[in-house]
């Protein structure tokens, strides 16, 4: 992945042009780049965002915002009624209790980059008793 100015960009390398490529995810427009090393693609990739953005500005439309903050889920009623009662309990609105889970499972899938540490799958680590 790649980001720049809050967006994001996923790469592929095609073996058979030899190139790496990538689209900017999250939103409605469709905006490729393309490098044949690392330092093109991400030359690209800032000059396709800079383009998409004084195209916005031409047309006199806002660009899409890669992600507002916003969104809704549907969960079972029974756990949101649970889920309500454990944010109750915590001192915490709903709202963040959601929040505090997404962000532990991000951090735990995709650390940051100061945390050197992997997500280890499919391995239980060995305690010293065992």
């Amino acid at each position: 992945m790649m980001q720049y100015k809050g967006y994001l960009g996923k790469v592929e390398f095609d073996s058979d042009a030899q190139i790496l490529h990538g689209e900017v995810l999250g939103i409605r427009d469709v905006v490729t780049f393309q490098g044949s090393s690392v330092r093109e693609l991400k030359k690209a990739f800032r000059d396709s965002i800079d383009d998409y953005l004084t195209f916005c500005r031409q047309r006199g439309e806002a660009p899409d915002k890669p992600h507002s903050g916003q969104f809704i889920v549907r969960i079972d009623s029974d756990l949101h009624r649970k889920a309500n009662m454990l944010a109750s309990a915590s001192g915490k609105s709903l709202n963040s209790l959601v929040a505090d889970a997404v962000a532990k499972e991000v951090a735990h899938e995709w650390p940051s980059k100061s945390d050197k540490r992997q997500p280890v799958r499919g391995r239980r680590r060995k305690s010293m008793s065992q």
